[in-house]
């Protein structure tokens, strides 16, 4: 049972998005360009709300990718999960007991072919593809790793999300509040 059946996983770009994600029944929720400085009352606030709150690592301001960055995600704010395009990021979470996403852009065979090199690096515990409105490679992209995928960006119907989890992703992730209504459990 992935994301507990969750099938969409709100994403909050702001605070104002987070305290709305964080009023919802969503037990899984994404946090994307909030400042560092926010990161522990943010998980904390997540917390005392019984949310599972997932990092994207990388678009966290103030925050690089390097491995202090990632020891400082893995021990002292201790998501639930983190999404990164970094391999060294998400081996850290890994050894952590974090849940890992390693994010993949499908922009063309060549990109596609290095994200596998570092999927076999990585070892994630699921793929984000993006954009998540490329049903077709959901199938082809978990077939050749064996690895769960949710998919995201550029969502922006409920038909685009009812594709992707026909064309075998396990959730969608989006920051559209509009969308999260039509999921909610």
């Amino acid at each position: 049972m992935h994301f507990n059946n969750q099938q969409v996983i709100p994403a909050a770009r702001t605070v104002k998005q987070f305290d709305e994600i964080i009023a919802s029944p969503f037990d899984y929720i994404v946090l994307l360009e909030v400042h560092i400085s926010l990161l522990m009352s943010l998980k904390r606030e997540a917390h005392r709300h019984g949310k599972k709150l997932i990092i994207h690592a990388d678009l966290i301001h103030g925050l690089k990718t390097d491995n202090f960055a990632a020891d400082f995600l893995c021990n002292d704010i201790r998501p639930a999960g983190i999404i990164s395009t970094r391999s060294n990021m998400l081996m850290k979470a890994k050894a952590r007991g974090i849940m890992a996403i390693q994010r993949v852009f499908l922009i063309d065979t060549i990109a596609l072919e290095k994200s596998y090199s570092m999927i076999e690096t990585a070892q994630p515990d699921y793929i984000e593809l993006l954009p998540g409105i490329i049903p077709s490679m959901i199938q082809e992209i978990h077939e050749r790793t064996q690895i769960p995928v949710i998919t995201g960006g550029l969502v922006r119907t409920v038909d685009n999300i009812e594709e992707a989890l026909a064309g075998g992703a396990i959730a969608v992730t989006t920051s559209n509040r509009q969308l999260w209504e039509n999921f909610k459990k």
